[in-house]
């Protein structure tokens, strides 16, 4: 526990109220429970509303908003745009009110996980389906705390070329990041997404076998969630998302048949800062890695 976070329990606690950092219009101050209060339901037929969510922990451009189109037009899969649901936070606004929680045996971490399980299963069942599937990048970076919360969560691990993520991510916004900085950025999810891999079981699947065998890895895919194979995932219905944290750029994904994603660099091509993470993922046989 930091200093800062020591002091500001102190004033809650003596005072009643707490220090805020000022900050820009529409930011947030508020942080997550700490790791240490992290722990699974203690009853999850009764804590969780959610059976048996769907997570695709991925990188940034890997692919994900296509699969995600994909298994969104399963009859039994909701995959709705990015939720970050685990940027929700609960505090306590008195001591009492962490007392009352405490009496109840829950602490911040237990309230998280309620809210977060109660916003996916409001949207599960406003769509009608079965499933619940999210999509979020960023998730990979909190796999603990969504195995936690979801003891019986399944994951797809979505990979794509290190360089060619790498591209698209410089390409995505150029004024903002070079492509140096963009292979940086993106190696941090891709790390991310390695120690998840790691460190859970789930169904590993390549964005461009995704995108060249479309139904044979849509079906793999589907035997893995143990689901019946539909169709429909490879011409689904025209789909306009939003990414970005929601902002103003859009891409489009228009009906019809996938398409092949773009040719795979070669090897000269690869950043030196993403050999290591090529060859872990094999796309650069373990021969090529320099030291």
């Amino acid at each position: 526990m930091t200093w800062q976070r020591k002091v500001n329990n102190a004033f809650i606690k003596y005072a009643g109220f707490q220090l805020n950092r000022v900050g820009k219009t529409g930011s947030t101050t508020a942080e997550a429970a700490p790791d240490d209060l992290v722990r699974p339901p203690e009853d999850p037929q009764v804590d969780r509303l959610l059976t048996a969510p769907i997570f695709i922990l991925s990188p940034v451009r890997s692919g994900s908003t296509l699969l995600r189109a994909m298994l969104n037009a399963h009859s039994m899969l909701h995959a709705p745009h990015e939720l970050h649901v685990r940027r929700l936070f609960v505090n306590y606004g008195t001591p009492l009110a962490e007392s009352a929680m405490s009496a109840l045996g829950h602490n911040r971490a237990d309230l998280e996980h309620l809210l977060w399980d109660r916003v996916l299963h409001r949207e599960l069942v406003k769509s009608g389906k079965r499933f619940m599937v999210d999509k979020t990048p960023a998730n990979a970076f909190a796999y603990k705390r969504i195995k936690a919360c979801w003891p019986d969560a399944r994951f797809i691990f979505l990979l794509r070329h290190p360089a060619s993520i790498a591209t698209s991510w410089h390409e995505a916004d150029p004024a903002k990041r070079t492509p140096e900085e963009a292979a940086l950025d993106a190696l941090r999810y891709m790390k991310a997404v390695e120690r998840a891999r790691k460190a859970l079981p789930g169904l590993v699947v390549r964005y461009e076998d995704l995108t060249v065998e479309p139904e044979k890895e849509t079906r793999r895919i589907c035997e893995f969630l143990d689901i019946p194979w539909e169709d429909g995932m490879l011409t689904y219905g025209e789909l306009s998302v939003k990414e970005k944290g929601l902002g103003d750029w859009k891409d489009k994904i228009s009906s019809g048949t996938v398409q092949p994603g773009r040719d795979l660099p070669s090897e000269d091509e690869i950043p030196e800062s993403l050999r290591p993470m090529s060859v872990s993922w094999d796309y650069l046989p373990r021969t090529a890695e320099r030291t």
